[in-house]
């Protein structure tokens, strides 16, 4: 699907971002009960597109795009800055994750496979943050976000799946991460 497929497809979900609701807001005096309003907009907005886009996008095509997506908040963090330092240090990685960040993490280098349990009953996802649990399709956007952060520090391409996420009713997000084996 090319980006004007995409935005087709928007449109005719229901979902507009053409800014006709912002200007109207802005044409006047927005009060504090209007400015809170006006700041739950775009959140409310996402959560509709991706409710939208879920049930009317094919499954496949909505993970790629929606992965591609994971760069923003990535890129944001400042992320290869910060995993500079294990590149090529997975099991030092591991450890930051555990302690610093409090993740439950496995990993079987026979298999390449590791499974990172973020270990919080909440979803940690900035752009969802507060909101109660809907469409999933926002969890495509961890996994592009966990293959991007282990890529880095693995230096070679790994695939990601959250196989357990808070927004579909589990107790905790869980990525399976695929990396070279041996």
């Amino acid at each position: 699907m090319d980006r004007k497929e995409f935005l087709r497809r928007t449109c005719l979900t229901g979902v507009c971002g053409c800014g006709f609701g912002a200007l109207a807001l802005n044409a006047g005096t927005v009060t504090g009960a209007q400015q809170e309003t006006v700041n739950q907009v775009p959140q409310q907005w996402l959560i509709s597109l991706l409710e939208n886009l879920d049930q009317n996008v094919d499954k496949a095509e909505l993970r790629k795009i929606i992965k591609m997506s994971a760069g923003v908040h990535y890129d944001q963090l400042k992320m290869d800055e910060m995993l500079s330092g294990y590149t090529g240090k997975l099991r030092e990685f591991i450890s930051f994750l555990e302690k610093e960040w409090g993740w439950k993490v496995d990993y079987n280098e026979t298999t390449g496979v590791l499974l990172a349990d973020e270990n919080k009953t909440y979803c940690v996802c900035p752009v969802l943050k507060g909101t109660p649990a809907g469409s999933p399709a926002i969890c495509y956007c961890s996994e592009g976000f966990a293959e991007k952060m282990f890529s880095a520090v693995a230096g070679v391409a790994v695939t990601a799946e959250v196989i357990s996420s808070v927004r579909r009713g589990d107790k905790t997000c869980i990525y399976r991460v695929q990396l070279p084996k041996g």
